[in-house]
């Protein structure tokens, strides 16, 4: 038996990553009958079936330190959020509910603000700002002309690491300026909505070098944060921590209480008040969110 990291899965078909070899693979029957199917980052171990041919049949999944179920991934260590500057201008809801997400899932968010050639640097530094000052890695990125890129290429190293942010701001761009060749399919703006339209169609991981991976994801600017109770929000939004204890109800919503801590934070300005707005909208849409039976 080997021990591989699944690179990507097309049809059932995995790509598995054996000692620096690449093995095409089935999945055992026993493992297509229980809910646990491989997905990239999985470390599985396999049997070989034909070594010449790359060829082998993936016996068992290791345990996960984490899954992500849209779009299906394991075992991430890090987040890169890419939100664009212009072009589509920045989406900092998007951005705080995959804070949110990160935090829930224990897994390290990295923000990048990509295509900062297009804004003026007031703007740009006022996001870089408020990010930073409440815990968060910060870079700026011109992913056109590779600025900031080695310092991104730095935060990689000993880590999978997924791209997020919606279709458009640069990710693909990123990766294959990472990577020094075109392993992705760069997206075009539309000129006539300004929005991106979507290009990568499934997960793939790719090595840096030995235990360092990316990932180009799809599906992450239909970001969903339904998973976490309404009730627990407030203690994913970092800065929101030393206030919880001040407030004067155990179940306080944040929102609707005079005597909140929360609410006191922003009195003393050491709580943004729009990153409150946009809890308040978050808290909002898992409030009216539908019951999945």
């Amino acid at each position: 038996m080997l021990k591989g990291i699944v690179l990507s899965n097309i049809s059932n078909l995995y790509k598995v990553e054996v000692n620096n070899k690449i093995y095409d693979c089935s999945a055992r029957g026993k493992i297509k009958n229980t809910d646990l199917s491989p997905v990239a980052g999985d470390i599985v171990t396999i049997e070989l079936q034909d070594e010449e041919e790359k060829v082998g049949v993936i016996e068992d999944i290791k345990e996960r330190k984490n899954y992500i179920k849209r779009p299906k991934m394991a075992n991430l260590s890090q987040i890169i959020l890419v939100i664009s500057m212009k072009m589509p201008k920045p989406d900092l809801l998007l951005l705080d509910k995959q804070l949110v997400y990160a935090e829930y899932m224990n897994i390290r968010p990295i923000i990048c603000l990509n295509k900062i050639d297009l804004e003026n640097d007031d703007r740009i530094n006022k996001i870089h700002e408020l990010y930073k000052s409440i815990g968060y890695d910060v870079i700026k990125t011109n992913a056109k002309e590779g600025i900031g890129v080695k310092e991104i290429k730095k935060c990689l190293e000993n880590n999978i690491t997924a791209f997020s942010g919606n279709s458009g701001v640069g990710k693909s761009t990123l990766i294959n300026c990472i990577m020094e060749k075109n392993i992705t399919e760069e997206g075009n703006i539309s000129h006539k909505n300004k929005k991106g339209k979507n290009t990568t169609t499934q997960v793939n991981l790719y090595k840096i070098k030995e235990n360092s991976y990316i990932a180009d994801t799809p599906g992450f600017s239909t970001f969903d944060v339904n998973e976490i109770e309404k009730e627990e929000l407030a203690k994913y939004f970092v800065e929101f921590k030393d206030y919880l204890n001040q407030c004067e109800y155990a179940d306080c919503s944040h929102i609707k209480e005079e005597r909140c801590g929360i609410k006191k934070g922003i009195e003393e300005g050491k709580i943004s008040k729009e990153r409150y707005e946009r809890y308040c909208q978050i808290y909002e849409e898992l409030r009216n969110k539908k019951k999945v039976y």
